[in-house]
């Protein structure tokens, strides 16, 4: 139960972060979408780095430590942006 609250901390604060970092008009915005943009980041993270061999995979499995989980959510942000201005999801602050 703690490993599941501390990645729904790590998701949120890495999400603001990426926020903010992001220029846009068109950022998800609330609680559980900026929560959701920071996780999504760490699992892309995680992914990309056991892509390349960066993070150990199987049973010593380790994930995407913050920064990374940072970075991870500016790239799904950045996609987010792409799609919207693209109009294929719609500009929920309009």
């Amino acid at each position: 139960m703690g490993g599941i609250i501390w990645i729904i901390i790590v998701g949120f604060v890495a999400g603001i972060i990426a926020r903010m970092l992001s220029p846009g008009p068109n950022n998800p915005s609330g609680f559980i979408l900026t929560t959701v943009l920071g996780i999504a980041g760490a699992f892309l993270a995680t992914w990309i780095g056991q892509l390349i061999g960066y993070y150990d995979t199987g049973a010593n499995a380790q994930g995407a430590g913050f920064i990374m989980a940072t970075i991870g959510a500016l790239v799904v942000l950045f996609i987010w942006n792409r799609l919207v201005a693209r109009g294929a999801i719609p500009d929920w602050n309009k």
